[in-house]
């Protein structure tokens, strides 16, 4: 399954400790876009996510060639979510890793399918490798300075049965 993710997720369970579910969840790996990689590892050197991220032998990075969807994209997102979703169009992903809003409506409009971080969240409840949804969020919420709708949160904690 080829799998493309933006930074948002990979920062957020990376500052919660939950990062291994994305090998769990995509064990044939993951792609960055430069800009992602350049913001979570460069850039954000330090900071949650950035030795889990650069450490990380399932994480592969690879540049858009279509710089013209790049650039499209631009108009109304910022770099890592614009190179993410032409990556995803480009090689054809099953799956783009985005929470923003805006990123994911453009994806979806791409036709790509979309999963954030709860998402990824709720599949680790399910798969039983997390104990508690509600606490995973609580986590990204204080820790992670996530910000969540209350719909959304209590549409996971109902999907997963707590």
């Amino acid at each position: 399954m080829k799998t493309v993710s933006n930074s948002s997720v990979l920062i957020s369970l990376s500052t919660i400790g939950r990062l291994f579910l994305l090998t769990k969840r995509f064990p044939d790996g993951i792609i960055v876009p430069e800009a992602v990689w350049t913001e979570v590892v460069e850039a954000g050197s330090g900071r949650p996510g950035s030795v889990e991220v650069s450490s990380a032998k399932w994480i592969s990075v690879r540049e858009s060639a279509d710089r013209s969807l790049v650039n499209l994209l631009r108009t109304e997102l910022d770099q890592g979510e614009a190179e993410a979703i032409a990556l995803a169009h480009e090689v054809k992903a099953n799956v783009v890793l985005l929470d923003e809003r805006d990123a994911r409506n453009a994806a979806s409009k791409l036709g790509i399918r979309v999963l954030g971080t709860v998402g990824i969240l709720v599949w680790g409840k399910k798969a039983g490798l997390i104990e508690s949804l509600r606490t995973e969020m609580d986590l990204l919420e204080n820790k992670a300075k996530f910000r969540l709708r209350q719909q959304l949160r209590a549409r996971a904690l109902s999907e997963v049965g707590e």
